[in-house]
């Protein structure tokens, strides 16, 4: 992929949802809800402070992550849907 995002942003590739429930009852594309969850593929340098000290992000490619259901802007990049965020935007990193 060529995307370089700057400051605090960071790119993020949303994971597959599930095609069944637990109960195993099959969820069709028009109620399915765009999961909140998903993978980082590129991140920014940081974001400099009032000192122009730059502070790097926590988030680095690879982390898997959850944001909110509304953050960040979409993107289609090679065919694939991915989402432009802000560091803040971030919920949460899901440890392994």
């Amino acid at each position: 992929m060529k995307i370089r995002p700057v400051q605090d942003r960071i790119v993020v590739r949303r994971v597959a949802e599930e095609e069944k429930t637990k109960g195993g009852i099959i969820i069709p594309d028009s109620a399915k809800e765009k999961p909140a969850e998903g993978e980082v593929v590129a991140v920014g340098p940081g974001k400099a402070n009032d000192k122009g000290v730059v502070r790097p992000l926590d988030v680095k490619k690879g982390d898997r992550v959850l944001f909110g259901k509304y953050s960040g802007n979409e993107i289609k990049l090679e065919g694939v849907e991915h989402i432009i965020l802000r560091e803040d935007e971030v919920l949460g990193i899901i440890e392994k």
